[in-house]
């Protein structure tokens, strides 16, 4: 399972500390949730803040654009330090010309949906993108409560991407615990982006421990990233 702390929960005066304290933790990647305001009810920073943190860790970037119109910013976030780049599918009409940017620039493209999205919107895109994040609480806010009405959609994602034999792989973001990283790995999740958990825990490397635990006890066979 990967595991990929949101720096969302993190102490936003010492944000390169925290990115450290991550990559030193032993995190997979660095969850950056990008906000708007416009397409989600909250504001937290832009490729300003994502290219200083590059600087501060060589952790893998995963930049999650909760932004309207993303296809405005594509070439900021890049030139920041991106790895990849998580798109709403609910965000934008371009696409395919945004997916395509994406890969141009080497990097890891990406498609979310909202818990009131079904998944199947994003079906057709499978064999175009890297990732799929399934948001297990309405996007905007950390601390929020783990919606396990959301386990079939994991479920229906991995049927499909095993049926079709795609690489992709699922993602999921939102009430990330040691109680819960079981469901979602067990549902079909490859990633898991947990905040408080990690950034609120006494010892985040423990942490970190703790949850590859959890989902290892209850990870899909078919998953490709259990054994990580």
């Amino acid at each position: 399972m990967i595991i990929a702390p949101s720096i969302l929960s993190g102490d936003f005066s010492r944000l390169g500390d925290e990115a450290l304290r991550c990559e030193r933790a032993g995190a997979d990647w660095l969850h950056l949730d990008v906000m708007d305001g416009h397409f989600v009810p909250n504001i937290t920073f832009g490729a300003q803040a994502v290219e200083a943190l590059r600087k501060t860790t060589k952790l893998f970037f995963d930049v999650h654009l909760m932004i309207e119109r993303p296809e405005r910013h594509i070439e900021e976030f890049l030139r920041a330090g991106a790895d990849s780049i998580t798109l709403h599918i609910e965000a934008t009409d371009c696409l395919e010309r945004v997916l395509s940017a994406i890969h141009g620039a080497g990097k890891k493209a990406a498609l979310c949906v909202n818990p009131g999205t079904s998944i199947e919107t994003v079906f057709a895109w499978l064999d175009k993108i890297d990732m799929i994040l399934v948001m297990t609480v309405e996007p905007g806010f950390g601390g929020q409560a783990f919606m396990a009405d959301m386990l079939p959609k994991i479920k229906a994602l991995r049927e499909e991407i095993t049926r079709r034999g795609l690489s992709a792989i699922i993602q999921v973001d939102g009430g990330i615990n040691e109680s819960t990283i079981g469901l979602a790995a067990r549902a079909g999740a490859d990633c898991c982006v947990a905040g408080s958990a990690l950034f609120h825990s006494d010892d985040m490397k423990e942490a970190i421990v703790g949850l590859r635990r959890a989902s290892a006890n209850n990870c899909q066979l078919s998953t490709v990233n259990c054994q990580l």
